[in-house]
Order: C-alpha cells, then structure tokens, then sequence
C-alpha cells in the first residue's frame, strides 16, 4: 500500500547531501583502476549520510554485488517518516576506475510503496523527456519509427533527433534501426540512469533513450522522469527460465507485463544525482586547494522544479 503523506521539501537537500558524500568519496578513485574500493567508498560515505537523516528509510532498490546499502537496509534515525529509498552510491564503477565521463551517485525517494521492487534482471527500457502527449512513443514498436514519432511531435526532421544507446552487442538490432530511419546516436559504455535522465534535459542533446540494462537502475531513472514529466515504459528481459521463475520467486506476477512511469514510481518522489566524473549533465567532482567542488541536480514531482547545487566542501585531513 502506497502511503499519500507527502514528503517535507526539506528531506531533498538531505538526500542531496547523501549523493554529494558518495560522490566526493568516489573521487579519491577516479582513475585508480579499482572498481570495488570505490564503490565500497560511495557506498559507505552515503550510508553514513543517510543514517543521520530524521527518517525512517528502507532500501528497495540498492547496491547488488555489496555488502552496504542492499536491499532491506534500514537506514535513517528511524525518528521521521517511512521513505521507500532506491540509490546507486556509485553508478558507473568502471567510469570511476577509468577516469571517464558520467559517473554519478544517485537517490530516489518516495513514501512507504511508492518504488517498484524489482530484482537484480534485466528489462526492455525506452524514454522520453518532458513536453510529449502520453504514448508518443511505444516500447512494442521498433527503435527507428518511436525516432520517427518523436520528431514529427517535436516538429523537427528525423536528422536532428538523438537516440542514447549502451554500447553492447545485444543493441545491434536498435542502432541498425536507428541508423535506417535517419536518428543520431550517442552510444554510451556504462551509466544507463545518467543516460534516461539525459533526456529530461534540453542542453544535453538527448532525446530519447531505447535499450536493455538492469531493472533497478530502471526505477532509479524513472523517478527522475517523474520529477519533471517525462515518459517511460519497461519489460522484463529474461534470458531464460531461471530467470523467469526469480522474478516469479521475488513477486513478479505476470512475467510479460509493460510497465509504465507509473507503475515504476508513484506518490511523491524526491530524486538527487551529483556527479562524480563529468558528463553531459553534470561536472565531475573536483579536489582544488584543500576543498571539493561538486554539482548536484536534485528535483521533486510535487512541483517539477529543478534545482542545481553547487557545494564546495572542505577536505578533512
């Protein structure tokens, strides 16, 4: 059951901070080659950050290979409300490790059953920004004609529309089709929350985002989609009936179900991304004379603004 008790404004910055301790933990890693010191760094320095947050914060939607902030973590004092919290304190472990672009730590909140609880798989995603009549684009249809639907509600020719696509072998199909139809890709190597949540923004050249990757980072962007009004539709992509029947053991009752934005994330949500390398979005965290710079982006659906945050924090020695 979804709780309708709103969320204090006041619980954005503090999950803010939680994504800018992530981040400039993450720092001390750019390009050090150690993908799981710096995951365990975002993890714990975000965790530590939650815990002093006047709520009481469980996790649904959470790190899967480590040992802090997994799913059914308690976090917050327990003193304040009941939150439903999905985070990934390092998105981009492989960007982080190898000093490239559009690492982020990242967190979504919502009232107690407002985060769809989904397991560690994979699912069919396709997104759009804000400023569409609803089903504009249909994740049934191929990848070049949503291109081709997009621009014509957009009132541009196909050329000047650009898909975001992850890198990977399983999206020759997509980009194929893409490519026919007349769109501009931008392939992507990791980091499919940044690249939905790309197209929530015009100055980041994305306009929609098409293929498969992890169901919880699914939920994580779709919560930012909510924030500002975008669209968003899944699917399960299983691999085969193993797969099928985990998703079948954790809850999933109908395996080919569509999932809309609202079924991924309701009620009021809060989300809060802060870069750890830079990206198309967000600039990186940087150490410059004893302090850390960051930049944040965090937003609310209960009025869709937008807030940037720039914070420069002393480094503790």
């Amino acid at each position: 059951m979804i709780s309708n008790t709103p969320l204090n404004p006041s619980l954005g910055y503090a999950l803010a901070n939680a994504t800018v301790a992530a981040a400039m933990a993450a720092e001390a890693m750019v390009g050090r080659g150690d993908e799981q010191a710096a995951e365990e760094a975002a993890a714990s320095a975000m965790r530590a950050a939650l815990n002093s947050v006047d709520i009481a914060g469980l996790v649904v939607v959470g790190e899967a290979d480590g040992s802090i902030l997994n799913v059914g973590e308690k976090v917050g004092t327990g003193a304040g409300p009941e939150i439903d919290i999905a985070l990934e304190a390092l998105e981009g472990t492989t960007l982080t490790a190898k000093a490239m672009a559009n690492a982020i730590a990242v967190i979504a909140a919502a009232p107690r059953g407002g985060l769809l609880k989904v397991p560690d798989l994979y699912m069919e995603k396709l997104a759009v920004g804000p400023g569409y009549e609803r089903g504009v684009v249909d994740l049934d249809a191929p990848a070049g004609e949503n291109a081709i639907r997009l621009a014509k509600a957009k009132g541009v020719n196909i050329n000047k529309i650009t898909c975001c696509v992850l890198d990977r072998p399983r999206h020759e199909k997509i980009i194929a089709d893409l490519r026919r139809a007349g769109a501009r890709i931008s392939l992507i190597t990791d980091g499919d929350v940044a690249g939905i949540i790309n197209t929530t923004m015009p100055e980041t050249g994305i306009d929609m985002y098409v293929g498969q990757g992890k169901a919880p980072e699914g939920v994580l962007a779709a919560a930012a989609l909510r924030c500002v009004g975008g669209q968003m539709q899944a699917r399960f992509a299983f691999k085969n009936e193993a797969e099928k029947y985990q998703a079948q053991r954790l809850g999933v009752k109908d395996v080919n179900r569509r999932y809309d934005l609202d079924d991924l994330v309701s009620g009021d949500t809060i989300f809060a991304a802060t870069g750890v390398t830079k990206g198309e979005l967000l600039d990186g965290a940087k150490r410059m004379n004893g302090h850390i710079h960051t930049h944040t982006m965090l937003m609310s659906s209960a009025n869709g603004v937008v807030h940037t945050i720039r914070s420069v924090t002393p480094v503790r020695k």
